[in-house]
Parts: structure tokens; C-alpha cells; sequence
């Protein structure tokens, strides 16, 4: 599922950018979480739009046909996917300079086959002791 939702961030934010325009996408672990960010530099989206742009159905764009803009559901099943993870997910955008999209989801503690991941352990740090 986590998978759908990259393929439907990932594909707004390359559909949105324009050419020569950029596409990032990050992950890092917080702790027990893990984020993940969609960062592009296209057009954005309008502030009077943000508070519903998960909203089924939803498209920022009026002008935009479904044939050419989709029906309104990536982002409302995007959300539903990485809550059915136990995650959240946030929108920022500014328009004409771009989108971020940001989740978090908790880091697992099984492997897909239900074998407990053991916890990262860093390698002891090396201690340099100088002479005079």
C-alpha cells in the first residue's frame, strides 16, 4: 500500500513540474517513525485549497476534465493508506514555487514474514587519545 501511495505523490508532483523543474524525494527514520518527503518545484497549490486537496473527489484544478486531471481520489486514498499504517500525512505548498508533501509512518518491528527486525546498533566510536 505504502508503495501506492510514493507511485501517487511522486506522479502528481512529475505531472505538476514543469519541464526543468525538479522532483525530490527523501526518506529519513525519527526515532521510532519514519518520514518520508515529495518535494517538487511546480506550480503549488492555492491556499484556499489545502484544507480539502484530501477531501474525495476533490480536484484543485476546475478546469481540469478527469480525462486529463484524474477523478479526485489519489490523494483521499494516499491518506487513507498511510492511516491505515498507523501514519499521518501533511501537505505544504506555495503556488508557483511548488509542493511538499511529507508522511510519517511507525517504524516496523517484524519483517513481512512476521520475524522480529533487530534494532540498528551503531558501531562503538573509536577513541583518539593525542600525546603531547
Amino acid at each position: 500500500l505504502i508503495g501506492r501511495v510514493l507511485t501517487n505523490l511522486v506522479g502528481n508532483a512529475i505531472r505538476h513540474t514543469p519541464q526543468g523543474g525538479y522532483v525530490h524525494l527523501a526518506a529519513r527514520p525519527l526515532g521510532d517513525w519514519v518520514e518520508v518527503t515529495v518535494r517538487d518545484s511546480g506550480e503549488g497549490i492555492q491556499a484556499a485549497d489545502l484544507p480539502r486537496i484530501f477531501d474525495q473527489f476533490y480536484r484543485a484544478e476546475k478546469s481540469r476534465s478527469r480525462a486529463t486531471g484524474g477523478a479526485g481520489l489519489g490523494l483521499a486514498i494516499a491518506k487513507s493508506f498511510v492511516e491505515a499504517h498507523g501514519g499521518q500525512i501533511h501537505v505544504a505548498s506555495r503556488p508557483g514555487q511548488g509542493t511538499q508533501f511529507t508522511f510519517t509512518l511507525p517504524r516496523a518491528t517484524t519483517s513481512p514474514h512476521g520475524h522480529p527486525l533487530r534494532k540498528r546498533v551503531e558501531p562503538p566510536r573509536k577513541t583518539f587519545i593525542r600525546s603531547s
